[in-house]
């Protein structure tokens, strides 16, 4: 039988030898995976060696990425996970929440310590006029509204890590991601 296969067939030929409909056999040789004017032989081996990558995960169907991939891109991901579960537990991360819990707490004892200063110079100072006053206050409030109005900018950070105190430590490894 070897050798009938031995000459140029036609792609309804070749499905109806493998099991698959002409359109089928169409695409594969759209998509390269059977090469234009072979013959039914050559057709056999690249498609048996085509189900073979498949098979091992290696060849991705279609455009989608291979089960090679796949289970890269899955073991990342639940790397990803554990790190910052381990980073959680020694306290490295916190929720975006907490920290904005925490953050307006201060804010508000800050802004109750600010307001206080024009009132504690006048009744501290004998010499304080009240134009003083109103430059201390409105300088005060203005502190106060630009701290109010900060909004977190991931931008900000262009890929850069940072540390506590702010300072660059580099570019970041994965590219920002």
């Amino acid at each position: 039988m070897v050798h009938g296969l031995a000459r140029p067939g036609t792609q309804a030929e070749f499905g109806h030898l493998v099991g698959i409909s002409q359109p089928a056999v169409s695409d594969l040789v759209a998509r390269g995976v059977l090469p234009p004017g072979a013959n039914l032989i050559d057709w056999l081996q690249a498609y048996c060696a085509n189900l073979r990558e498949q098979a091992a995960g290696r060849a991705a169907e279609g455009n989608g990425p291979s089960l090679v991939q796949e289970r890269a891109r899955l073991a990342k991901e639940q790397a990803d996970l554990v790190a910052m579960k381990n980073a959680r537990e020694r306290r490295e991360l916190a929720p975006v929440w907490m920290l904005e819990v925490v953050l307006a707490g201060v804010s508000r004892q800050i802004a109750g310590i600010l307001e206080a200063i024009p009132i504690n110079l006048k009744r501290n100072s004998g010499s304080i006029t009240t134009k003083d006053l109103e430059y201390i206050t409105r300088e005060i409030t203005t502190a106060r509204n630009l701290a109010a109005s900060v909004e977190f900018d991931w931008s900000e950070l262009d890929g850069q890590e940072r540390d506590p105190e702010g300072h660059s430590a580099g570019p970041d490894p994965d590219g920002g991601t």
